[in-house]
């Protein structure tokens, strides 16, 4: 009994006992097929679209008159802009790791989650990306920056951390949406089978690629899905790793830092894993998922963000280090003025928010009120906000040169289209929640199938 036991140490917890196949294909295919919107979804999908409008309109006026709407001045020429394309990239961090590299360490609780953290993932990089086109000034001419055979003989300056942004990002991009829609190959059919509605039933079966669940199709699609996971596990720490090259490699204070990369990559896991905790559980109890998404889950997404909010805190530790020993005046004052200056608010902000707030799901009371579980992980994500600003706009703030100092001011436009990229992300899920499974069927069938094979195998060794 104890070889059987460790042979699948993690089946037992991660799913309720005497689940039924059937019953869970039903639950999760039914929120899609036999279940009307309910009235949160319609109050999130028209949330959803009301940012957008917001964003198109915030984009128009961009486009029409420029970047001037924003609060953008010299020396402040990065601020909401490059804060949310940061913060984003940061976000979709969650759903590599939980898919990917969780996969391939075969960890079987990922099967509840990691379908939504890859939707979320998508959505992410989506918002993340539209940024630096959007801070360009002449977003007509973003094309430049791709190296393309063309008469000007314009070539990319492969030197810069921007043209490294640009390939980094649509890789992980890209990666991320083949590795989603992959996942969802064989869900998608049995969508198809399940479906009563003709035109549905049409759509469902293009997109599953004539998927009948015979022995070469799911061959192919667990080769293909490995491969995927492999090639998606070192982006994990590439792309965000690249974002802090962009500032490590200037001569800013407050930037020129060996630390900002791995830093950069613990931060985007902890946003990403708030994000995850942040979606989970109201659709948990909005659904009637607590059967797929348990109590187990949250605590092991807990625990990620207890280690990732750790390092983070070292990182945040050695900046602070770096200063003082590298004997910089420069580097000095910029330490003391985040402490004391005038983003002294910002910086104490993302202290507690990132450092402090987390360490209090050590307390297993706290990881079991999933409400304040909820509350502390949209304080994270304020907190990893917080975080890039200081960053950004309080190290050009305060420049070499005191003649040039001067304080960020946002404008109205700035919340406008920081917004309205909620607003496309928000959009974003609530149509994945309507129209594609939430939870991915087959991974959790399988588990619930290997479960009861070691409860009837522990009951036979029993009697």
């Amino acid at each position: 009994m104890k070889k059987l036991r460790q042979e699948h140490p993690a089946l037992p917890p991660v799913l309720e006992p005497n689940q039924d196949y059937g019953r869970l294909v039903d639950q999760v295919s039914g929120v899609i097929l036999r279940q009307p919107a309910p009235r949160f979804w319609w109050g999130g999908f028209l949330l959803g679209l009301s940012l957008l409008m917001i964003f198109m309109l915030s984009t128009l006026l961009l486009f029409g008159r420029g970047v001037g709407i924003w609060g953008l001045q010299v020396p402040v020429a990065w601020a909401f802009d490059i804060t949310n394309f940061v913060w984003w990239v940061g976000i979709g961090h969650a759903g590599t790791l939980i898919s990917a590299i969780l996969l391939l360490v075969k960890q079987d609780w990922r099967n509840s989650i990691n379908r939504l953290a890859e939707a979320m993932t998508v959505f992410a990089v989506t918002c993340a990306g539209l940024f630096p086109i959007l801070h360009l000034g002449r977003p007509q001419v973003a094309y430049f920056i791709l190296p393309y055979p063309n008469t000007m003989e314009l070539w990319p300056q492969f030197r810069s951390p921007l043209v490294w942004d640009v390939f980094a990002v649509t890789t992980y991009f890209t990666v991320s949406l083949v590795f989603w829609y992959v996942g969802m190959i064989p869900d998608l059919a049995t969508m198809r089978d399940r479906s009563r509605n003709r035109l549905a039933r049409r759509l469902y079966g293009v997109a599953a690629l004539g998927w009948r669940g015979a022995a070469r199709h799911w061959q192919r699609y667990r080769t293909a899905y490995l491969v995927l996971a492999a090639l998606a596990t070192p982006l994990v720490v590439s792309v965000h790793s690249i974002v802090g090259l962009d500032f490590a490699v200037s001569v800013v204070p407050g930037w020129h830092a060996t630390i900002f990369p791995p830093y950069f990559v613990a931060g985007a896991i902890l946003s990403g894993m708030a994000m995850v905790l942040t979606l989970a559980i109201p659709l948990r109890a909005a659904y009637g998922l607590h059967n797929m998404i348990t109590a187990r889950h949250i605590d092991f997404m807990c625990y990620l963000a207890i280690a990732t909010s750790l390092l983070v805190g070292y990182g945040y530790f050695s900046e602070a280090f770096f200063a003082w020993y590298s004997g910089s005046g420069y580097e000095r004052f910029m330490m003391a003025d985040r402490i004391m200056g005038d983003y002294a608010w910002a910086y104490w902000g993302l202290i507690l928010f990132n450092v402090l707030a987390p360490q209090t799901f050590w307390l297993a009371g706290v990881r079991r009120a999933l409400p304040l579980v909820w509350v502390i992980s949209l304080v994270i994500n304020v907190g990893m906000w917080l975080e890039r600003f200081v960053i950004i706009a309080g190290s050009l703030s305060r420049g070499y040169t005191p003649s040039i100092w001067l304080n960020f001011r946002p404008t109205i436009w700035d919340f406008a289209t920081m917004l309205g990229s909620m607003g496309i992300f928000i959009t974003g899920m609530f149509l994945f929640i309507r129209l594609l499974p939430l939870v991915t069927i087959h991974e959790v069938s399988e588990l619930v199938h290997h479960q009861k094979q070691l409860e009837g195998r522990l009951g036979e060794v029993a009697r």
